[in-house]
């Protein structure tokens, strides 16, 4: 976030400074108002979609093909259908309210499965479960 924000801010200073050239260059020159309102409005326009695109952009998850579900480790845990669900949403870093909106139940229901995953997988954080999770072959 901080490299967007210093990139954008670089972007913005850059179309300060040329700006003044232009101002500069206008008392010096004798063009059209309409020719430099053209270079400032090319210069948003080509800014807003690359801040569009940037913000816009879709994260690309990678499965691996040759993955197979450890479900003796699965059983032998005591993680429910839903709980897996569940973990398997954390993994794809969804908050608890986004995973609420996919499994159609409350957000304290998300909570009450996420905190029995914890207890299950004998961790405190999200990263950790995740983590254990993939050692124990519970996910790719």
């Amino acid at each position: 976030m901080r490299k967007t924000i210093l990139i954008y801010g670089i972007a913005l200073a850059a179309l300060i400074a040329t700006l003044k050239f232009i101002e500069y260059r206008f008392f010096m020159q004798d063009l059209s108002l309409e020719f430099y309102l053209g270079i400032v409005a090319v210069l948003f326009t080509g800014l807003g979609i690359w801040v569009g695109l940037r913000l816009t952009r879709k994260k690309v998850i990678i499965a691996t093909p040759d993955f197979q579900l450890n479900e003796p480790e699965l059983h032998k845990l005591g993680i429910s259908k839903r709980e897996y669900e569940v973990l398997e949403l954390i993994a794809h870093g969804l908050s608890n309210q986004e995973i609420a909106g996919k499994l159609f139940v409350s957000p304290n229901t998300v909570k009450t499965h996420s905190s029995n995953l914890f207890m299950k997988l004998g961790v405190r954080r999200r990263t950790e479960a995740i983590r254990r999770a993939k050692e124990l072959r519970l996910l790719p």
